[in-house]
């Protein structure tokens, strides 16, 4: 019998998750990540994975499952995601603090602790899977579910921790899941899924990077069209991200879309949607799944959570940094998003996107 420590979320997956691990054989210990993130207002509860009522609903389950449970607390870690994130929209970047709660925490602290318990695995309800690749080492891999694969997420898993990671409620379609809740009468079988990041309030990402950062002074500036024409006047830049199209504050007949943020003028440029697209990207921070690789490799890049791969090929850099190219051009390469690449379904790595290639030159 396998000691696995199950991060809870008080989510339907997670749960489920706890109740295949148990199906399975394994001595089940399962974790509440206690943030210091509380949301507030039953709706709000709702939406996010950090709330009391999540903490109350994973203790039900593991009360249910007669599984140990203890809640661990990772406040001053969160903190750092928090900071990063403030750092980020002022930095004129799009954060993702999702990727730095995986990295950090879920497959961070948290195997930090599964040490301390003598535990042989960690494990998550995250939709992705564990598989063998053709050398026969462990894989990350998408989840059965495309609709729901969240492997994209989870590209900075190190690669020799692999082995000791198991996803079980990736294996399975989400309506199964579901119906596998209903039917172990888990009382958080109808639950909603989590939709928002947990520390931002309704949306407002301004008032979270004024909280954490309230010395940021004036960040209020010019619309700007590809031509440097001034078109109207914004209130902060970080209320913007490259390929936003609702909410720029000024009309002009037609579609225009953010093209680029610039903290030093704090600019935003606006422009079409044909302006976006970009032929390619530098990434950073490269976490490679896969020996580095000596030459240019085909592979499948996705720059969003909701983008379909697309092909392409990466070239590895010194310093931890890649090269993707796009087969065709594609629009909204944000600065401080995920690239996640692909050979198929497995993962190659992944890094974090510091600018798009520029059409023209392609560098």
């Amino acid at each position: 019998m396998a000691r696995v420590v199950l991060a809870m979320s008080g989510g339907v997956d997670s749960s489920v998750a706890a109740h295949l691990l148990k199906e399975q054989g394994h001595e089940v210990i399962g974790l509440f990540m206690r943030t210091g993130s509380f949301a507030g207002g039953q709706e709000r509860q709702t939406k996010t994975c950090c709330s009391v009522t999540d903490a109350l609903d994973a203790r039900a389950v593991a009360d249910r499952l007669d599984i140990p449970f203890y809640a661990l607390d990772f406040e001053s870690e969160f903190g750092r995601i928090q900071d990063r994130f403030a750092d980020e929209y002022l930095a004129g970047r799009t954060p993702n603090p999702c990727v730095l709660c995986n990295i950090w925490l879920k497959f961070g602290r948290l195997f930090d602790y599964g040490r301390q318990v003598g535990a042989d695995h960690v494990a998550t309800g995250h939709y992705a899977r564990i598989v063998a690749g053709p050398d026969g080492r462990p894989r990350l891999a998408r989840a059965v579910d495309r609709h729901k694969d969240q492997s994209y997420v989870l590209f900075g898993l190190r690669r020799e921790r692999l082995a000791q990671v198991l996803l079980p409620v990736g294996s399975y379609p989400k309506a199964v899941i579901r119906r596998m809740a209903q039917e172990l009468a888990l009382p958080v079988h109808d639950k909603p899924d989590s939709q928002e990041i947990c520390f931002v309030p309704d949306d407002d990402y301004r008032a979270v990077v004024r909280r954490r950062r309230p010395d940021a002074g004036d960040t209020s500036g010019p619309i700007l069209d590809s031509d440097g024409r001034i078109l109207g006047f914004h209130d902060g830049y970080e209320s913007y991200t490259v390929g936003q199209r609702r909410g720029l504050g000024v009309a002009v007949g037609e579609a225009r879309y953010v093209l680029r943020i610039d903290p030093a003028t704090r600019g935003v440029t606006i422009g079409p949607r044909a302006a976006l697209e970009r032929p390619g990207l530098i990434a950073s921070g490269m976490n490679w799944q896969i020996d580095e690789p000596t030459a240019p490799l085909p592979c499948l890049a996705q720059i969003r959570a909701r983008h379909q791969a697309v092909p392409a090929s990466v070239e590895a850099q010194p310093g931890g940094e890649a090269i993707v190219r796009f087969e065709q051009p594609q629009p909204a390469v944000a600065p401080g998003q995920v690239v996640t690449l692909y050979d198929g379904d497995l993962v190659l790595g992944g890094g974090w996107i510091e600018r798009p290639l520029e059409p023209a030159t392609g560098g």
